[in-house]
């Protein structure tokens, strides 16, 4: 088989590049109202419960809503999360992780636009319950 030849058959017999997905825009992605917006943004309790600190990463971002998966929180309850870097906090639902105290935790994608952080970082927060 001549080169031509062979290099007519590879042109026919390779297959054709897979088309990029799609990906969706995090304003695509969050489903929350503006009114859910507000009410999570709303002034922290007085009775709340500092947890600690822990790093934040983007959780799932198809879960829609206010949440936390934690390693600070043995069982569901309700809190807030707070970015010490401004000031801004959210009222999440927190939701026990099984990882080592240290390991970190996910975010809902609302929330850390709520509290003014970049889904690509990884903040420090803190974690309260109410």
């Amino acid at each position: 088989m001549s080169s031509e030849q062979l290099a007519a058959v590879t042109a026919v017999t390779r297959a054709p590049s897979p088309r990029p997905a799609a990906r969706a825009t995090p304003a695509q992605l969050d489903t929350t109202t503006a009114e859910q917006k507000a009410a999570a943004a709303k002034a922290p309790e007085t009775s709340e419960v500092k947890l600690g600190t822990t790093v934040a990463s983007l959780g799932n971002p198809t879960e829609g809503g206010f949440w936390i998966k934690t390693p600070l929180v043995k069982a569901r309850g309700v809190g807030r999360i707070r970015n010490p870097e401004n000031g801004k906090s959210a009222k999440v639902d927190l939701i026990p992780l099984d990882a080592p105290a240290s390991g970190g935790s996910q975010v809902s994608l609302p929330a850390l636009q709520l509290i003014g952080v970049s889904l690509t970082d990884l903040p420090v927060i803190e974690v309260f319950k109410s």
